[in-house]
């Protein structure tokens, strides 16, 4: 069944422009309430609601929460709190529902809402269809004494901090690293830097500056220049960058190298197979890098691909009871550790690994020297299936053959614009831009 609203990561939009408006949202608020009380049994359900630093995050907060209360749902509210810390607190509270007022990695005139269930897992696709059912039906309010009440809970980040700290053995410490900690003007900026200083190390802070408008503004994952600098400027042994809303994580090394989630969740996979609990093997997507699943291939690792999106990786992860997974864009899941992805848990798991092997950053990626990649976008008027075309097939053909086991293709349509996106992987950068340009033309040539 297709959804109106809901992407692959809840409901995303420009601010002012439908979805993402004040009447939208509350009438969102009040259908998520509806749906999670019936769900309850009668009880009062209670659900948390946590955002990012946008400035339009004070807008659609009261919005939501008027939705809920009017649905008959009490509310709490934690302020800005990464993705994950309302993953966490939600299960921890046991609460219904945690709802997250974020656009992630996106500039600031983006926002969204995404839902968690009260064991900190994305919502399943048949209750975000139902609140979609909902939305549409007439708003009627509560009975004055069944409306909802909201009230703030202000140790949500020292609850979140100490959550993230008993992922880190005991035994361990971080005392002896100079550590730059990016928080990329977003939802980390006041807890992500005091994990890591609380375990002992030294911390240089960045990005902790939020003014509601320069949310992964040339800061955080997206964009780690700025690590790299800093990591050099200060003479740090590592560099830690999450993105705006704490999900995703770039590390870089001493000499100022950008590490991606394809080069971390390898470490992670690798110590965990080393003290025996990888049970089973590592969920990519269909971006990982062929790299680094030739590196798990060599540790006996499996493997496998799911969608692009880190819903699609957990789906994966579930249905095959296999622990580890993620994207190269810095999505990685520990669910030894945590229900979702988490950016700080993710770099204490490798941290963990540094420690315990006695290995610098650049000498546990080391095994995972990325392959090239080459992206085109093919603007075309539908998004069908060009690979089956003739025209399109023979040269895909061609460049197979042509990298082996050396490289990949890859031709999907985007799920947000009207193109098709060409990426070509391969040792060899000029054969990667080579093939790259040889399908995107055929491509075009069978969408005329």
């Amino acid at each position: 069944m297709s959804r109106k609203y809901f992407g692959t990561d809840g409901v995303r939009g420009k601010v002012g422009v439908a979805p993402i408006t004040p009447d939208f949202v509350m009438r969102l608020g009040y259908a998520a309430g509806k749906v999670l009380a019936s769900r309850e049994g009668g009880e009062r359900p209670t659900v948390l609601i946590g955002k990012d630093t946008r400035v339009s995050g004070y807008m659609l907060e009261s919005a939501l929460e008027a939705g809920f209360a009017a649905a008959g749902v009490d509310v709490l509210l934690v302020g800005p709190m990464p993705t994950p810390a309302v993953a966490y607190l939600a299960r921890a509270l046991r609460l219904a529902a945690g709802v997250v007022i974020s656009a992630s990695h996106n500039p600031y005139d983006d926002n969204g809402i995404k839902f968690f269930n009260g064991d900190g897992a994305k919502l399943p696709d048949s209750v975000e269809s139902a609140i979609e059912a909902q939305i549409d039906k007439p708003l009627l309010c509560a009975a004055s004494a069944r409306v909802g009440k909201v009230r703030r809970i202000d140790d949500a980040p020292g609850r979140y901090i100490e959550f993230c700290k008993s992922t880190f053995p005991s035994d361990l410490d971080l005392h002896g690293l100079k550590i730059v900690v990016d928080s990329a003007n977003g939802a980390g900026y006041h807890v992500a830097a005091k994990v890591f200083h609380e375990l002992g190390a030294e911390v240089i802070a960045i990005g902790d500056a939020p003014n509601g408008f320069n949310i992964n503004d040339k800061v955080g994952a997206t964009h780690p220049q700025a690590l790299q600098q800093a990591v050099k400027t200060h003479r740090a042994d590592l560099g830690i960058a999450l993105d705006g809303d704490g999900d995703r994580l770039v590390m870089v090394d001493a000499r100022g190298v950008v590490y991606d989630g394809d080069q971390l969740l390898y470490v992670i996979a690798r110590d965990a197979q080393r003290r025996r609990r990888l049970d089973g093997g590592v969920v990519g997507t269909l971006m990982s890098n062929l790299a680094f699943e030739n590196a798990l291939g060599k540790l006996k690792i499996p493997f496998a691909r799911a969608n692009v999106g880190d819903r699609y990786v957990l789906e994966m992860m579930v249905a095959r009871g296999w622990k580890f997974g993620g994207e190269n864009s810095g999505h990685i899941l520990c669910l030894d550790q945590h229900t979702t992805g988490d950016a700080i848990v993710a770099a204490l798991q490798v941290l963990r690994a540094l420690c315990e092997s006695k290995l610098t950053l650049a000498q546990a990626c080391a095994p995972v020297a990325l392959y090239p990649q080459v992206m085109i976008n093919v603007p075309v008027k539908r998004r069908a299936d060009f690979q089956a075309k003739p025209g399109v097939a023979a040269v895909v053909k061609k460049a197979q053959d042509d990298l082996a086991h050396e490289g990949r293709v890859l031709l999907r349509a985007s799920g947000t614009e009207p193109v098709i996106r060409v990426m070509v992987e391969a040792k060899s950068r000029v054969k990667a831009s080579r093939w790259a340009k040889a399908i995107a033309s055929a491509v075009r040539a069978a969408g005329e």
